[in-house]
C-alpha cells in the first residue's frame, strides 16, 4: 500500500496518529506526517482506519 497525506487540508486533528501510531506522526506545528519510510509498502493493519478517523480526508491509502 501507498499512503499520502494532503498537507495543504491537514488540519493537524492527529486522529490518525492516535489510530495508526506506527505510521503517522505530528510536525512541530501539529500537523500529520508519514514517519521516515512509511511512505510505500505499509502494512500497519489500522492504516485505512485513520484514513477514514481523519476528519478531512486528508489522507490518501492506495494498493498497488
Amino acid at each position: 500500500m501507498r499512503v499520502s497525506i494532503d498537507t495543504d487540508v491537514c488540519i493537524g486533528a492527529g486522529q490518525c496518529v492516535l489510530t495508526a501510531p506506527g505510521v503517522f506522526t505530528q510536525d512541530d506545528d501539529g500537523f500529520s506526517e508519514l514517519l521516515p519510510g512509511r511512505q510505500e509498502g505499509v502494512e500497519d493493519p489500522m492504516l485505512r482506519e485513520a484514513a477514514r478517523a481523519c476528519p478531512v480526508q486528508a489522507i490518501t491509502v492506495e494498493t498497488e
